[in-house]
């Protein structure tokens, strides 16, 4: 008995080792890949090189973390089109899980350029068509509202947007930045409602407790929608469709305009 304990021990032992020996060397070729990325320039064109490497360590990482998937509503995500993605925003881990639950599909987030000097992935989810965007200057947030338009058109990516800007501390849902559905508006595609629950505890309980996530795919709006009504019109069926899932938890005025462009994940 105590010979078959210690090999079930250093088997175990060995494939620890072997998991760590691969982890280690995953991040150094990460970094290798990521020096060869230019931290300043914005990449046009989508390279699906960089985008499995951006999949293959999500798989490990959310695992990692803790995070156990629960999803539902995927089959309402279209196939044959590009998209916006819109969703509420309570973590840093939210567009993480939901480029992973649409791997398939090529979404790129619209970001605060924080996010971009990440260690290793700053640099990569550059390759994937990523968008940083400069809050402080309107005229300039415009311009990537307008770029990520372009990736739609050109058949390049589906773009992620928060249209509460920032991520609300206190779960509620906040005011909406109406001018974010200009995107979906430019590029004429649908746009892909989704609300996620469960992100804002993957920090506190990592590493001793597992984290269930939702991912909840509510509807896709139309494209006769989306171009035949304002902006404001929008936002207000996107928000609509989160507070069947989320609830109205926020009784704050809702006062925005089309020309709000605020973004911070």
């Amino acid at each position: 008995m105590p010979e078959v304990f210690y090999k079930l021990v250093m088997a175990i032992l060995w494939i620890l080792a072997a998991l760590v020996a691969f982890a280690v060397l995953w991040v150094i070729f990460l970094m290798i890949n990521a020096l060869l990325i230019s931290p300043k320039k914005v990449y046009p064109k989508h390279s699906r090189y960089h985008r499995f490497l951006l999949n293959f360590s999500t798989m490990f990482a959310l695992p990692g973390a803790g995070v156990r998937l629960h999803v539902t509503g995927l089959d309402k995500v279209p196939e044959d089109s590009r998209f916006v993605i819109m969703g509420n925003h309570r973590s840093k881990f939210d567009p993480i899980v939901t480029w992973y639950v649409l791997r398939k599909f090529d979404v790129s987030y619209i970001s605060k350029p924080e996010n971009f000097k990440v260690f290793c992935f700053g640099r990569i989810i550059r390759r994937c068509c990523f968008l940083p965007i400069n809050r402080t200057d309107p005229r300039e947030s415009l311009k990537t509202l307008v770029k990520a338009s372009e990736l739609l058109k050109q058949d390049t990516v589906s773009v992620g947007i928060y249209p509460e800007g920032t991520r609300s501390k206190t779960l509620e849902l906040l005011p909406f930045h109406d001018g974010t559905m200009k995107v979906a508006q430019m590029a004429k595609v649908p746009i892909v409602v989704v609300t996620v629950r469960g992100t804002e505890k993957i920090a506190r309980n990592f590493p001793l407790r597992k984290t269930d996530v939702y991912v909840d795919f509510i509807e896709t709006i139309p494209v006769d929608f989306v171009t035949s009504n304002s902006s404001h019109v929008i936002a207000a069926r996107v928000r609509k469709d989160m507070e069947t899932v989320l609830g109205d938890s926020s009784d704050k005025e809702h006062e925005v305009t089309d020309s709000d462009v605020i973004f911070n994940n």
